[in-house]
């Protein structure tokens, strides 16, 4: 692990907030932390830096004490839960963390940050990648255009949306046609910069099944530091 202790701090500060647990629970590194919520939405297990965080209704809290975390980190598992709550699949997610400075090339490429062109490159690319990203609603995005002086088309975009004024989560998108040009990296590197400009920490969360997606996180420094899985449960 080479994130900075400051950055890990954050983090940790951070998620606390999200998931309503002890930021001091977490600073401790202990094993396994709770937080009964019975009325919530859904329920979601958390592993960061080595502690597992388990956020649910009393029901979901008394079963998970008995599980270790490789059980409640799989999205199987949470839906076998559920199942009698009418738990929905949501995701089972690897997060991913840089403090470290990006690799931006000082290519020519137009870049554009208008919402339209952050639609159209949702359009270029496959329905189940352009919402799990969800481009066109971060607060800021970095779209790399062809060179066409009359219609230019969307190649390739990053984006990330603030979270609890200290994490900068990230996301990107490359068409079809653009896929393996260096162009996906080229956008995701000025995220990074602009996000740490601002301050901020790079968050990247990739389905465990996307491997495309993490190997883009590897590519721009991102360091592994554990997951996210969540089901939604019927109110």
């Amino acid at each position: 692990m080479t994130l900075q202790p400051d950055t890990i701090a954050t983090i940790r500060q951070s998620w606390a907030s999200i998931l309503g647990v002890s930021v001091e629970a977490l600073a401790r590194g202990e094993d396994r932390v709770y937080h009964e919520k019975n009325d919530s939405a859904v329920l979601m297990f958390v592993s960061l830096f080595g502690t597992g965080i388990l956020v649910g209704p009393s029901w979901a809290i008394e079963a998970g004490r008995e599980l270790p975390d490789s059980e409640l980190a799989s999205h199987a598992k949470l839906l076998e839960l559920s199942a009698p709550y009418g738990g929905r699949a949501l995701g089972e997610a690897k997060l991913y963390f840089s403090d470290s400075e990006p690799m931006v090339s000082g290519s020519n490429t137009k870049v554009s940050h208008e919402r339209v062109h952050a639609v159209d490159l949702e359009t270029a690319c496959p329905a189940e990648d352009a919402a799990e990203v969800g481009l066109s609603e971060m607060e800021n995005t970095f779209i790399l255009l062809s060179e066409s002086e009359h219609q230019p088309r969307p190649l390739a975009g990053a984006g990330y949306d603030v979270w609890e004024e200290k994490l900068a989560h990230l996301g990107a998108l490359v068409s079809p046609a653009s896929r393996r040009s260096g162009l996906g990296s080229q956008a995701v590197g000025m995220a990074q910069k602009h996000a740490m400009d601002a301050g901020l920490i790079p968050q990247w969360r990739a389905h465990v099944d996307n491997a495309a997606s993490i190997r883009t996180a590897l590519r721009a420094g991102f360091e592994y530091v554990g997951t996210q899985t969540t089901v939604i449960l019927e109110n």
